[in-house]
């Protein structure tokens, strides 16, 4: 693997709002990423959006759009049927282009869920079957990989349509040359809470990936932890990292004004790079 002296980055994550911002900048991150709502996709909101962005710029070029997260109270399934819900599949869509715009326009990266937690009962009820839904996430993922090249990348789930936990899949995915973004809690859960398929995995997509979401977990659930309060085991992980890559810490905040969960993450895997050497 190749090493990168200045890997890991300070990145930080935040919303459009100028006072989050304005919190994260006060640390000079590396990397920062926008995580965006339907609100930031409407014109007001884009043109807002690019805003932030030309003030981010003034401290870092490694800047990450992440697609909206939910619409109308649902996760952003990027492969969700027309016939099914109509207005989702339309917001995929509009979105994804207008933000695809943002991104090439301000050079910067925008980062798409291949799914979220549909879970099995839902995708047998869209597509039939898991493979199917599988199959039809790859078809949307492959338009805008050719839409969106070089700055379009897509993160992993903890649902069985988009997971990294599958060997099996992950080299189906690997062969469609995807530009990868790789949420460690996300496999540690979809695992069941496994360190060794979580390290497997990352090994196995590295020279895909491009970004990381630095998180810790239980293993459980979707819990967002900071790194070290989980069973993620980081002095294995910290070896397989991609070190060409970004990242950032997604850790959940108590209060959104206050970095100090994601910088103490840096801080903790400063530590076991330091103790790696």
């Amino acid at each position: 693997m190749m090493t990168n002296d200045k890997f890991p980055y300070l990145g930080l994550k935040a919303s459009t709002d100028p006072a989050q911002i304005a919190e994260r900048l006060r640390y000079s991150p590396t990397v920062f990423e926008f995580f965006t709502t339907p609100a930031d996709c409407t014109p007001a909101g884009l043109n807002h959006l690019q805003k932030m962005i030309e003030w981010v710029q003034h401290t870092t070029h490694r800047i990450v759009i992440h697609h909206p997260m939910s619409y109308r109270g649902h996760h952003v399934e990027v492969s969700t049927p027309a016939r099914i819900d109509p207005a989702m599949a339309q917001f995929v869509t509009t979105s994804t282009q207008d933000l695809l715009k943002v991104a090439r326009e301000m050079d910067v990266q925008l980062l798409i869920h291949g799914s979220y937690n549909a879970p099995v009962q839902t995708i047998n009820l869209e597509f039939g079957d898991v493979a199917t839904g599988r199959q039809a996430v790859l078809d949307e993922l492959d338009h805008w990989r050719d839409v969106g090249g070089d700055h379009i990348m897509f993160e992993n789930s903890i649902s069985p349509i988009y997971p990294y936990s599958d060997p099996v899949f992950n080299q189906a995915i690997l062969a469609h040359h995807y530009r990868l973004a790789f949420d460690t809690s996300h496999t540690f859960i979809a695992a069941h809470g496994n360190n060794d398929v979580l390290v497997a995995s990352l090994q196995q997509l590295a020279p895909a990936i491009v970004h990381y979401h630095l998180v810790d977990s239980m293993g459980q659930f979707h819990d967002s932890l900071p790194l070290g309060q989980g069973r993620i085991d980081w002095a294995r992980v910290w070896p397989t990292l991609n070190q060409t890559a970004t990242n950032i810490y997604e850790i959940t905040l108590a209060n959104q004004l206050d970095s100090t969960a994601q910088r103490a993450s840096h801080t903790y895997l400063e530590h076991i790079k330091a103790a790696a050497k």
